[in-house]
């Protein structure tokens, strides 16, 4: 649409749009790649992320919320919305736990 509005041809619009879309299967290429040879250390960039992301939460936005007059409000929110996102994070988190679980036993009971 901005290149119609500055007066380029519907040809020419539509080229330029869908010559910009043949970027996305090469980049995806070069990403899957990448993740499959950097897999090993994916856990600890995932990690290093997690880390950053508490760090700004903990630096910009908890310290934003106790400048104001309702510092109590503040804190009781913070703390009802991390048990929340605690409680969904393992109710809805990874299932594989239960096919170990189950393993781990049969295991125990096998040896005995």
């Amino acid at each position: 649409m901005p290149l119609r509005r500055d007066g380029v041809s519907k040809k020419k619009s539509f080229f330029y749009g869908q010559l910009s879309g043949f970027v996305e299967p090469v980049a995806a290429v070069i990403g899957a790649a990448a993740v499959i040879i950097i897999q090993p250390l994916l856990l600890f960039a995932l990690s290093f992320a997690a880390g950053a992301m508490i760090f700004v939460v903990a630096k910009e936005v908890i310290s934003g919320s106790q400048e104001k007059v309702n510092v109590r409000l503040a804190t009781f929110s913070l703390m009802i919305g991390f048990s929340v996102m605690m409680i969904l994070d393992v109710a809805l988190g990874y299932k594989g736990w239960l096919k170990q679980r189950r393993f781990f036993l049969l295991q125990l009971f096998m040896l005995q």
